[in-house]
């Protein structure tokens, strides 16, 4: 996926990844590497704001599941926004993903989980 760039902004000192339209076999790998490339922001916990994303496969959310385990690992977590109907929910759901990884109907509800589980500087 050569070229492509998903932006990493941060708000209030929380690196916030925008999700590609489609994150599957062909963006997952890159989008891994943006989602490294966040971590590596100082911060252990990662907003990913999947409003934008139409479809989500076992790709995509091999790489979100990995990218939370890291950032637990860290003593944060991976936090995701999802629009309620969105067709991603649906997937996250039926592959149980919506269980391990918090997510918020919108980025200002995400942002207040980050800022409560951000440890003190």
């Amino acid at each position: 996926m050569a070229g492509a760039r998903y932006p990493i902004v941060l708000a209030g000192g929380v690196p916030v990844v925008e999700a590609p339209q489609e994150l599957d076999a062909r963006s997952a790998e890159w989008f891994r590497k943006v989602l490294v490339q966040a971590a590596f922001a100082g911060r252990a916990t990662v907003v990913v704001n999947l409003t934008g994303t139409q479809f989500c496969d076992t790709a995509g959310v091999h790489v979100l599941v990995r990218a939370h385990q890291g950032a637990v690992a860290k003593g944060g977590e991976l936090l995701l926004v999802v629009p309620g109907s969105a067709a991603v929910r649906r997937v996250f759901e039926l592959t149980g993903i919506d269980f391990l990884i918090p997510s918020f109907a919108d980025l200002d509800q995400a942002l207040q989980q980050a800022h409560a589980v951000l440890p003190a500087s």
